[in-house]
């Protein structure tokens, strides 16, 4: 007769043991994955407030695949059709009721400075401010990409912790991808989606690394740099081109033993700033001082930003830099599809390899070569 070992590790009979994957979750995850939006689904979802259906439908923006890009056109082809629509209903409506003022879908603030100025706590304590106030906030913050792995860390939304919290706050971080002005390459398409979805205020991030910020200058309506008290000389190069093109110059990290050394600053930027020639807008640039940290003189940072929207709204300004941002988007739409057309020919690619070898063992010096480029693609394929 056998005997069975009796023993603590051995599995009781009859007792069967599960499985380690759900297979039944695979399959709707599966499921899900495999699913393709169409356009009218991604509108209804952005048009409604969905903030899943809007992420997803700036990450086909900021792609390059031509299914993808094809999807996102008719996207932000519809986002402007509702924007021409509810700006059409108003203009009815003030030739009904002349006190009813024609606003904006949103007012877009572009936000830069040096690395180290505090952007991301001033983004902070702004965007809770005015959350908190009932505005819906979007924070389009752009992160550098690296240019050996073209990597970006994304990490503004760690930063930004209690305005990440907020239910009328939307943080998207992009990367920069190598563009001028710190700014990534579908701003501009990114903005029209967050305005489509409810968004009244925007703001725009830029690197703030010293390179030309007319990129971000041209697609807000309000431009704000965040400057450091005895900041030194080695800014001096930069400081000059941007301080014109800023409606306001705050000088952060006002607290503490640095509040003399802010006030001091405040004087100094307020007396340079006399000695530029007026601004088309009307506007006089304000110079200001503000804590971030401790919130100092942050609600008056929205006032001064109040009183830039009436004026500029008064005088024309306003709507006139709004049909100009237009134009330029027209003007760097062309540019990016004549790129696109130019490298994606199978002629072109097949030429540009050999011209390279060329220019490598110095037979062809470049100018020549692009030169030659061009002529092969205006002749038909």
């Amino acid at each position: 007769m056998e005997h069975k070992i009796k023993s603590a590790l051995n599995v009781m009979e009859g007792v069967e043991q599960p499985a380690q994957i759900n297979t039944e979750l695979v399959k709707r995850l599966h499921s899900k994955k495999s699913k393709t939006l169409t356009s009218g689904e991604y509108l209804d979802g952005i048009f409604g407030g969905n903030r899943t259906l809007l992420s997803k439908a700036i990450t086909l923006i900021e792609s390059s695949l031509p299914k993808d890009q094809e999807i996102a056109r008719q996207i932000i082809d519809g986002c402007l059709k509702k924007k021409q629509k509810s700006e059409f209903n108003q203009s009815i409506s003030k030739s009904v009721n002349q006190s009813i003022c024609s606003a904006p879908s949103s007012i877009r603030i572009g936000i830069t400075g040096v690395p180290g100025v505090g952007k991301s706590t001033f983004i902070e304590a702004l965007g809770t401010y005015l959350t908190r106030q009932g505005h819906k906030l979007a924070v389009l913050a752009i992160d550098p990409s690296s240019t050996r792995s073209k990597g970006s860390i994304l990490g503004d939304k760690t930063r930004m912790e209690a305005l990440s919290a907020e239910p009328n706050a939307f943080i998207r971080p992009s990367p920069s991808a190598g563009s001028l002005g710190g700014v990534a390459r579908k701003t501009r398409e990114t903005i029209i989606l967050c305005e489509a979805a409810g968004f009244d205020i925007i703001f725009v991030e830029t690197v703030g690394v010293g390179q030309s910020e007319t990129t971000v200058h041209s697609m807000v309506d309000f431009f704000l740099l965040l400057m450091l008290a005895g900041a030194g000389d080695e800014l001096q190069g930069i400081k000059r081109g941007i301080i014109e093109m800023a409606d306001v110059i705050l000088i952060n990290k006002a607290d503490g033993d640095n509040l003399n050394k802010a006030k001091a600053a405040r004087v100094e930027y307020a007396n340079a700033l006399h000695l530029f020639p007026p601004a088309s807008s009307g506007w006089q640039p304000v110079v200001d001082i503000c804590s971030a940290q401790s919130l100092f003189g942050i609600d008056h940072v929205w006032e001064i930003i109040m009183d830039y929207y009436a004026i500029t709204t008064e005088n024309g300004f306003f709507h006139r830099r709004r049909m100009e941002q237009n134009k330029q988007i027209m003007l760097e739409t062309i540019e990016a599809g004549l790129h696109q057309h130019f490298f994606s020919r199978k002629d072109i690619s097949a030429k540009l390899h050999r011209i390279d070898q060329e220019i490598r063992n110095g037979l062809l010096n470049p100018y020549s070569a692009a030169q030659e480029m061009l002529e092969q693609y205006f002749r038909k394929e």
